[in-house]
C-alpha cells in the first residue's frame, strides 16, 4: 500500500557527549518521541562538524570519539510534532533544531485499515 501526505521533519543537532539527567541526549529524545507515539525517529552519528560552541566534534577511525555530533531526526505530521516541541524545548540545552515541511511518501505491505495478521 502507498500514501502520501503533508509533514513535518524536525532535525535536532547536538553533540554525543550532551546528557539529560545522566543518559545520553539521544536516547532519551527517542524515548520521549515513543512515549508520545511519534511516527518514528532515526538517529546519526556524524564523522564531523561544529555548532554553536564554534568546537570541532568528530570522530575517527583510530579512536572512538566520545563526542562526535549527533543529528536525530524525526517526521510526523504537523500537529505531531507541535506535541513534541515543548519537550525539546526542555531537553535540548545546546544544539540547533532544524523543521521543514516534506511531502511523505509511506510504503507498507498492508492497508492502514486491515486488520493484523497473526
Amino acid at each position: 500500500m502507498k500514501e502520501q501526505y503533508q509533514a513535518r521533519m524536525v532535525r535536532i543537532h547536538f553533540g554525543e557527549g550532551d546528557k539529560l539527567q545522566g543518559k545520553p541526549l539521544h536516547e532519551a529524545i527517542v524515548a520521549k518521541c515513543m512515549e508520545l507515539g511519534m511516527a518514528g525517529a532515526t538517529v546519526y552519528r556524524g564523522i564531523e562538524g561544529y555548532g554553536a560552541s564554534t568546537r570541532i566534534h568528530h570522530s575517527s577511525h583510530w579512536t572512538f570519539s566520545k563526542d562526535a555530533p549527533i543529528m536525530l531526526t524525526v517526521i510526523d505530521r504537523e500537529e505531531e510534532i507541535e506535541k513534541l516541541i515543548p519537550h525539546l524545548d526542555v531537553m535540548v540545552e545546546e544544539g540547533l533544531i532544524a523543521m521543514s515541511r516534506v511531502e511523505v511518501i509511506r510504503y507498507s505491505r498492508t492497508s492502514a485499515n486491515a486488520p493484523a495478521q497473526a
